[in-house]
């Protein structure tokens, strides 16, 4: 076990030998702390916080009441090898969350980056990766090996299917459920989780240049109603625009992925 001294632990924590405790980092009462855990500096475990599984912690988190971090995956498929969780720095994990190490069959991590908020009740699953300030909403679910790119907000009670690719920027509306990929900078909504347009109330809240914002309508304009099939639309859309914004869009539907594109209705 190695604990720094300026950590501070209740005596009513549990922390397994073999934990590595930072600087400044706090354990709270009621909270178990496995053998094979590391927790950054200065991050804080509430109360009644589970930390376990080859997990590591970055600095400056915090961690409420009743969440689960770094427990075996929920997947029939999961035989007991050894994987991991990493999650970055100043990440924000409310009441009731659960992240799950990743799988043998997704290479073995789950990864989330910094400064996300994680509300009360989401789940993160097996092998996901997600970016930095990144928001989940109370009840959201990612299921095992989606990619969640920076600046993505899910919305409450919504779902994303495992494999889906979630580009930066984009939002998903409440109670939505998505089966495939969505776009850089796009809003999705409804239950059946339909492709409605961008988020340009997050783009403009940072700031982004109104040139890149009409470039953007512009080009989901093509890609929803240009000629020919959506891959020669994206195509041209990439050769005809110079907008970094817009070549993210191209980068992210000329990628590779395990699912179809999700396309503007």
């Amino acid at each position: 076990m190695s604990i720094a001294q300026s950590a501070v632990i209740h005596p009513m924590a549990l922390v397994e030998d073999g934990a590595v405790i930072g600087d400044g980092a706090k354990i709270g009462p009621f909270c178990t702390v496995g053998a094979n855990v590391k927790i950054g500096a200065r991050t804080e475990l509430r109360s009644h916080v589970v930390v376990t599984g080859h997990t590591t912690l970055g600095e400056d988190n915090e961690i409420f009441p009743f969440a689960s971090i770094g427990e075996v995956p929920q997947d029939l498929k999961f035989d007991g090898e050894d994987s991991t969780l990493v999650i970055g720095d100043r990440n924000r994990i409310r009441e009731g969350v659960t992240m799950n190490t990743g799988t043998k069959g997704g290479g073995g991590v789950t990864k989330v980056g910094d400064d996300g908020l994680f509300m009360a009740n989401c789940h993160v699953a097996h092998d996901v990766v997600i970016g930095n300030h990144v928001i989940l909403v109370n009840n959201a679910s990612v299921a095992g090996h989606c990619v969640i790119d920076d600046n993505v907000i899910i919305g409450g009670l919504s779902g994303v299917h495992q494999w889906v690719r979630i580009g930066k920027g984009a939002i998903i509306g409440a109670v939505s459920m998505v089966t495939n990929d969505v776009i850089p900078y796009g809003l999705v909504q409804a239950p059946r989780g339909h492709l409605h347009g961008l988020n340009l109330v997050g783009l403009k809240r940072k700031g982004i240049a109104r040139a890149d914002i009409t470039a953007l309508r512009a080009a989901y304009q093509m890609l929803a109603q240009g000629e020919g099939t959506f891959q020669d639309r994206t195509r041209r859309l990439g050769e005809e625009s110079d907008s970094e914004y817009v070549q993210d869009i191209v980068a992210f539907v000329t990628g590779n992925s395990d699912r179809s594109f999700l396309t503007p209705e």
